[in-house]
């Protein structure tokens, strides 16, 4: 019933700028927070940036001033991704808390299938 669907992810050269979109749908009663995860190869997943709903938003410190999230009123989240390096190259992962519609008072987290962002010259 709930999906976040991907998109934006390719190859780009060091320098170059990508914006990656998430969109949440399905019977969702309320979302409380959204933000990106990566993973690059052999390494461990971390969180990029967060934008929860009432809060301020956070970034990874590899990324402030590169990387900027927003969000929009139709339950999408964004990721621009600015003077991107070869250390950028991992999966990213569109993460949301939300409820469900008609369990409230439940909290959940849901996860992107993940898009592959690639920095090489």
């Amino acid at each position: 019933q709930v999906q976040l669907a991907e998109s934006g992810g390719g190859l780009v050269q060091p320098g170059g700028s990508l914006r990656l979109s998430c969109a949440a749908s399905g019977s969702i009663f309320a979302i409380y927070d959204m933000g990106w995860y990566r993973q690059a190869p052999g390494k461990q997943r971390e969180l990029v940036a967060t934008i929860p709903n009432g809060d301020s938003i956070r970034y990874a410190d590899s990324v402030k001033g590169r990387f900027t999230i927003s969000r929009d009123n139709a339950n999408t989240v964004y990721l621009q991704m600015n003077n991107l390096k070869p250390e950028d190259t991992a999966v990213y992962y569109c993460n949301a808390e939300l409820s469900r519609l008609g369990l409230p008072r439940i909290k959940s987290t849901y996860w992107g299938q993940g898009t592959q962002v690639t920095v090489s010259s």
